[in-house]
C-alpha cells in the first residue's frame, strides 16, 4: 500500500536572490524588497489616518511631509535598532562586542562576498522604532500617544511582509512537526536515520527513506507564515476596527503591543529558537530546540515578549488612569 506525504517540500523556486546568477542583480534579495514593501504599506495606512483626521490637533493638521519625516525618522531608528540587538543579544560569538564596527558592515569578514545587513531582530526594531517616534515628536512638538496609535494601527499589515521575506529566505522555520502542512526546508537541520525516533517520526510523515540514508531532513511547521497571518493580517485587522473607537490616546499602541506579545509568545512554541542560545528558561532540563517537550521550556523570543505584555498592560492602566483623572478636571 502506498501513502501519501503528509508533508511539503519547500518549493525549489524560491531563492533567497530574486535574480539568482545574474550578475549584480543578483544582489537583490526578496527580504530586502520585503522590507521596501513593509514601509509602503506602513506609509500608506498612516497616510490614510491622517486624512481621516487622526493625527490632527487644534494647533496643527498633520500633512504628508509629517508622514514623510515621521515614518523616515523611524525607520532609521528602527533599523539600527534590529541591527544592534540582533549582533549583540543574538550572537553569542562575541565578535561584534569585540569589534562593534561590522555591526553595519555589509560583506562577510572571511569570505568579503557582500551579504547586506544579515540579521535583525523584531524586538530591536521595536524598541529602535519608539524611540525615533518619540525623538521626531519632541522635535516637532506633536502628541505623542496620537502619533504612536497611528503608526501601530499601519505596523502590523507591513510586518507580514518582513516574515514573508523570511519565508523567502528560507530561515526562522519551525521546530518538526508531523501535520500534514509541514514543510522541509533545505537548510534545517539534518538528523541521523540511526536513530529510531528519527526513523518513526519520518514513517508517520509518509517520508520514505532510501536504502542507505545516513541523514534526514525533517518536515518543519512553516512559522514564518504563522506569523505573517497572526502577528501580521489578523492582528492588523483587529486594530484597523479599533481606530475609531480608542477611548484615549496610547489605547491602540498599547493594544499592538500586548496583542503582538502575545501571539508571539504562543508561536514561539512553534518556532525552533537559535540552537546557541536554546532556552533562557528550561524546565525540564532540555535543551533540544527542534522539539518542545514542556511549555515551561521558555525561548529569548518569549522573554521578551513576556516583557512587552506587562509593560504594555502596565501602560494601558497608566493611561486610563492619566485620561480619567484630565476628564474630572475637565468637569470640575
Amino acid at each position: 500500500m502506498t501513502f501519501l506525504p503528509l508533508y511539503i517540500n519547500y518549493p525549489s523556486w524560491i531563492h533567497p536572490e530574486i535574480f539568482p546568477g545574474v550578475p549584480f542583480l543578483g544582489l537583490i534579495r526578496w527580504y530586502g524588497l520585503m522590507y521596501i514593501f513593509a514601509f509602503g504599506t506602513a506609509f500608506l495606512l498612516l497616510r490614510k489616518q491622517q486624512k481621516e483626521g487622526a493625527l490632527d490637533t487644534p494647533e496643527h493638521k498633520a500633512t504628508e511631509d509629517d508622514i514623510f519625516s515621521f515614518i523616515a525618522c523611524g525607520i532609521i531608528f528602527l533599523l539600527i535598532g534590529a541591527r544592534v540587538f540582533s549582533t549583540l543579544v543574538y550572537d553569542t560569538s562575541g565578535l561584534y562586542w569585540k569589534k562593534p564596527w561590522l555591526i553595519f558592515w555589509p560583506f562577510d569578514t572571511e569570505t568579503k562576498k557582500f551579504t547586506g545587513l544579515a540579521g535583525m531582530s523584531y524586538h530591536g526594531g521595536f524598541i529602535g522604532g519608539l524611540i525615533g517616534m518619540i525623538v521626531w515628536c519632541k522635535i516637532h512638538k506633536q502628541p505623542l500617544w496620537k502619533w504612536i496609535d497611528a503608526m501601530c494601527v499601519a505596523i502590523p499589515l507591513g510586518y507580514t511582509f518582513g516574515r514573508l521575506g523570511n519565508f523567502m529566505n528560507g530561515e526562522l522555520y519551525g521546530r518538526i512537526t508531523t501535520m500534514p502542512w509541514g514543510m522541509v526546508f533545505p537548510r534545517a537541520e539534518r538528523f541521523s536515520a540511526s536513530f529510531d525516533w528519527v526513523k518513526n517520526f519520518a514513517e508517520s510523515c509518509g517520508m520514505v527513506l532510501s536504502e542507505g540514508q545516513r541523514m534526514v531532513n525533517l518536515p518543519r511547521h512553516p512559522s514564518q507564515l504563522y506569523e505573517a497571518l497572526f502577528e501580521g493580517v489578523l492582528l492588523w485587522c483587529v486594530l484597523w476596527l479599533l481606530r475609531k473607537h480608542k477611548p484615549f490616546d496610547g489605547f491602540l499602541g498599547a493594544c499592538y503591543t500586548m496583542g503582538y506579545g502575545i501571539v508571539r509568545f504562543v508561536i514561539e512554541y512553534f518556532r525552533e529558537p537559535d540552537a546557541d542560545i536554546g532556552y533562557r528558561i528550561s524546565h525540564d532540563g532540555s535543551t533540544a530546540v527542534y522539539t518542545n517537550t514542556s511549555l515551561l521550556n521558555i525561548s529569548t523570543g518569549q522573554v521578551l515578549c513576556f516583557l512587552m505584555i506587562v509593560g504594555s498592560a502596565i501602560l494601558m492602566l497608566v493611561l486610563w488612569f492619566l485620561d480619567r483623572r484630565k476628564k474630572k478636571l475637565l468637569e470640575k
